[in-house]
């Protein structure tokens, strides 16, 4: 707790956050503790949310919020109910924007604004976009990639048509396959991810296969993700990359376009070894294989 903004450290012992010998004692019970720590807890969150509000507490308070954000029940309503919160979030966030371009952002900023975007768990992705579009590879500006993807992927995880259809018309899914090209796997996978999502909900498939420039970079993407996987292997993002060729398979014209354009290398052997231990991915490749071709096996 020695990191506590100053605002957190007077009077703790004496204000119960700490739980110190001072004022009542220890409830005899465990059922009476649990309730005392959440309570706790939550007192500890209210704190740093306030801080939230002071420029010089602001950044300790964005980093322990961040880090004990699962520690926080009820965070979410808390920090969207506090007020001023969300325009301290929308300004951290574009606060940085000049730095995007030319490249002059530094760990430092990167880091901040990580924190921020890690607790933005709102229907804005608008203010996320100016760093999906970045196309610098350099660490800060791959991390701040990769947590704005974590969060439109947050946002998609729940099967709800209302949030693909949100999301559809921002251009998510060309930002999507700009970062499936560029920057570090675990990108490339959220990414895809993103992707997959919204290819499994009814109206994300049909928006896809009926907007033909888009279907047919999915699918050049996609394939350029194939044969990558064959120079560098990886198991989580082949399964979500299969899981997409599998879903647009489903639509009769864009099966019939993989007919063609599916990769030689998912039809052979290449993957087989890795496939071996992951029987679920293993079945969608049987599947997507007999929806184009017929029955094989491989």
């Amino acid at each position: 707790m020695s990191s506590l903004p100053q605002s957190l450290s007077l009077g703790i012992n004496g204000g119960g956050l700490s739980g110190g010998s001072g004022g009542g004692g220890a409830s005899s019970s465990s059922s009476a503790e649990a309730p005392a720590n959440r309570d706790r807890k939550m007192q500890l969150a209210e704190w740093l949310v306030v801080d939230l509000l002071n420029p010089d507490l602001r950044e300790n308070a964005l980093l322990e919020l961040s880090k004990k954000r699962e520690l926080f029940h009820d965070l979410g309503p808390v920090l969207w109910n506090s007020f001023g919160t969300p325009t301290v979030f929308l300004q951290e966030i574009i606060s940085i924007y000049p730095f995007l371009s030319p490249s002059n952002l530094i760990p430092a900023q990167s880091n901040r604004v990580r924190n921020v975007l890690t607790l933005l768990q709102s229907k804005i992705p608008f203010y996320l976009y100016p760093f999906l579009d970045t196309t610098s590879e350099s660490r800060p500006f791959e991390y701040l990639r990769l947590t704005s993807l974590g969060v439109i992927g947050a946002l998609v995880k729940a099967d709800d048509t209302d949030v693909i259809r949100f999301l559809l018309p921002t251009q998510i899914i060309q930002r999507c396959l700009r970062a499936m090209q560029m920057g570090s796997e675990l990108s490339k996978t959220v990414a895809t991810f993103i992707l997959q999502r919204c290819l499994l909900d009814n109206l994300g498939l049909s928006y896809i296969c009926t907007t033909p420039e888009l279907f047919f970079t999915v699918v050049r993407v996609l394939g350029n993700m194939v044969g990558a996987l064959a120079e560098q292997p990886s198991s989580s993002l082949l399964k979500h990359i299969i899981r997409c060729y599998l879903r647009l398979s489903y639509n009769r014209r864009a099966c019939d376009v993989l007919r063609t354009r599916l990769p030689l290398i998912l039809r052979d052997t290449t993957f087989s070894s890795r496939l071996s231990e992951d029987r679920v991915t293993k079945k969608w490749l049987q599947q997507l294989l007999h929806n184009v071709d017929g029955n094989r096996r491989i």
